[in-house]
This record gives structure tokens, sequence and C-alpha cells, in this order.
């Protein structure tokens, strides 16, 4: 009995927060930009990691015209409130980003 509780509870741990909750797995429409800069998988795991790389030297080292951007990926996804948070809510993570930063890409001149 307990071995079969516990394996219960190893399986529910093992799906991300929303799988369990109700939560609609996230449908994201395609890149309209083509490819991205990394594979999906890639882009699950460690888009964080990039974002904090990519906050130092934009921030920390003033380097605007980098290669890889926020602002290009919201180009590519569309609005990042939406395109974010649908993956943020099924994983059940939440992100403050937009309490300081647009959502939407700066006009193009």
């Amino acid at each position: 009995m307990r071995l079969l509780a516990a394996l219960a509870l190893v399986a529910t741990l093992a799906l991300p927060a929303g799988a369990g909750a109700g939560v609609d797995k996230p449908v994201l429409a395609p890149a309209k930009g083509g490819k991205c800069i990394a594979p999906p998988e890639v882009m699950r795991r460690e888009h964080p990691d990039m974002l904090r790389h990519q906050r130092t030297v934009t921030v920390h080292e003033g380097v605007r015209d980098a290669k890889v951007s926020l602002e290009g990926c919201i180009d590519c996804h569309g609005p990042a409130r939406e395109f974010c948070a649908q993956c943020h809510r099924y994983a059940g993570v939440h992100i403050d980003c937009f309490q300081c930063h647009a959502s939407r890409p700066a006009e193009k001149r």
C-alpha cells in the first residue's frame, strides 16, 4: 500500500504544474521569422539562462546591437505577454518581467 502511494506521488510530481490542474497545454503559433536561435527543446530548458546572459550583455555592458535580443524574440513570436504566459502558466512559473518591460516591440521608424 505504501509503495502504491509513493508511486502515485512520484507520478504526480513528474507532471508539469498545469498538467494536473486542468490547464490546457500551450498551443503556440509558429514563429514569423523562420528559424529560431535554438531548437524548441533547448529553448524550453535554457531560455532563462539565455535571457539572464543577454541582460548582462545589454544592461551591464551596454551592448545593444546584439544578434540575440528579447525584442527579436517578440518581433518573431508576437506579444510576449501572450506567447510567454501560455507556457509559464502551464508550467506553474510566475514571471514578472512585464511589470517593467513592454510586452510589444518598439515601433519601427
